[in-house]
């Protein structure tokens, strides 16, 4: 089944730094992307706000809570995923949602290093890191990287450590890379039960069975006990239903995408299995965010691709770095569409700095998505969504407000209830409101 590496010695010493420089290239460029973000108010509190708040409990040593979820809501409870607690650390040397981001930069840097690597072996060092280039800027990575921080970043240097293991024959050296997925995301041990299912194809029938096992209970646990016990509603928060039969288009366009960058080598690799159960539950669920190529849901299957690619290179060993090259250049061009300037101007944003300076540190705020990564390392943050109970000391809106998850005018409705029901209003800009309660 794998792909027999057998480079020289001498292009071994030539060429063994290269797909460290892709990573070190990558960081780089996904670290100031996302910083980019940040400082332009394009980053939010659903996704990035959330997570650091959870991180920020793991640094303080309680148990994880976002409060943009709802005041004092398990962060467990929502998704499964303590490995968080490993970002505390630096947190606390960096209390910053920039913290977060730099290291889910280093993180899908990382993975780059076994793809450019395999890349190099099996197509020579050119044309490898021609490949390497195209993974970096894969259209998985980079729409992750433009949408916050999410803990999947940590499945995706395991995955490709994975997958390469795989490829070399490394059974053991696999599975221990593929434990850690129990500790990200409640649905990836099923991707540690896909591994079990390729090593029982290799013949690794003993070990395979076991992780096969292990992969499922331990999904199935998470799912139907751990979740439900950990949120305050005793159920599985995100159980939105099934409909397996929806958004037809968007669904086969994400699918022909996938392979698309390997000039579709990879379906002739079994290692595509591992992509399965990650394609199988988004493409039965009835959220449509799930469906298409957006957000942060391909990027644990971009290693997985890419490795699966090089492994049924053979045929098309030629076409696979210039299709991997030109997927990832219309990747990035699409992306950068989306990285802007914001919707605020250098002197609305200090404006709007200047404006939530006011707001004491330790006190609970109701805030808008765009604030509240602003917000989220010195205060408490809850969610303005304009239907909201809560009545905490400091409000701060901005303008113009999101439109999601609510309307515009019950946003405006909601805001004017608070100023005429005792808050008043003690600073503000053309771009931001700040209320105080009386």
């Amino acid at each position: 089944m794998l792909i027999d590496f057998a480079p020289s010695p001498a292009r071994t010493r030539e060429t063994r730094a290269l797909p460290y420089a892709v990573a070190a290239i990558a960081f780089a460029g996904y670290a100031a992307w996302s910083l980019q973000r940040l400082r332009t108010f394009d980053a939010s509190g659903f996704d990035l706000g959330i997570f650091e708040q959870a991180v920020r409990s793991y640094a303080h040593g309680h148990w994880p809570v976002s409060d943009l979820l709802g005041p004092g809501a398990p962060a467990l409870g929502d998704h499964f995923h303590p490995i968080l607690a490993l970002l505390a650390p630096f947190y606390l040397l960096w209390p910053s949602p920039g913290c977060l981001l730099v290291a889910q930069a280093l993180l899908f840097a990382v993975s780059a290093v076994p793809v450019t690597r395999c890349a190099v072996e099996v197509l020579g060092h050119r044309r490898g890191v021609v490949v390497g280039a195209g993974y970096v800027l894969s259209w998985g990575l980079l729409s992750a990287v433009n949408f916050d921080f999410h803990e999947v970043c940590f499945a995706v240097p395991m995955l490709a450590f994975t997958a390469e293991h795989l490829l070399r024959e490394r059974w053991r050296a696999a599975v221990w890379c593929a434990l850690p997925l129990v500790l990200v995301k409640e649905d990836l041990p099923l991707t540690l039960a896909a591994v079990g299912v390729v090593l029982v194809l290799n013949r690794q029938r003993r070990l395979g069975w076991t992780v096969v096992a292990f992969g499922v209970v331990t999904s199935a646990a998470l799912f139907l006990v751990v979740l439900p016990a950990l949120n305050p509603a005793g159920a599985y928060a995100h159980n939105g239903g099934f409909d397996p039969f929806g958004g037809a288009i968007v669904k086969v366009s994400m699918l022909l995408a996938l392979p698309a960058p390997t000039a579709f080598a990879a379906l002739r690799s079994p290692l595509l299995l591992l992509a399965v159960p990650t394609l199988a539950w988004r493409l039965v669920s009835a959220n449509d965010r799930y469906w298409g190529m957006g957000y942060h849901y391909s990027a644990v299957l971009m290693p997985i691709v890419f490795l699966a690619g090089l492994h049924g290179a053979r045929r098309v060993a030629r076409l696979l770095p210039v299709c991997a090259l030109v997927a990832g250049l219309a990747s990035l061009a699409l992306q950068a569409a989306h990285l802007t300037g914001g919707v605020w101007t250098p002197a609305q944003r200090a404006g709007i700095d200047a404006v939530l300076a006011r707001i004491p540190d330790g006190a609970t705020v109701l805030a808008s998505n765009r604030l509240a990564p602003r917000l989220t390392s010195r205060r408490t943050v809850l969610f303005f969504d304009g239907v909201t109970a809560s009545r905490p000391e400091w409000v701060v809106v901005a303008e113009p407000e999101q439109s999601w998850p609510t309307t515009l005018a019950t946003k405006a409705a909601a805001l004017a209830e608070l100023e005429g029901t005792g808050y008043r209003r003690v600073d503000g800009t053309d771009s931001v409101v700040l209320l105080h309660r009386e």
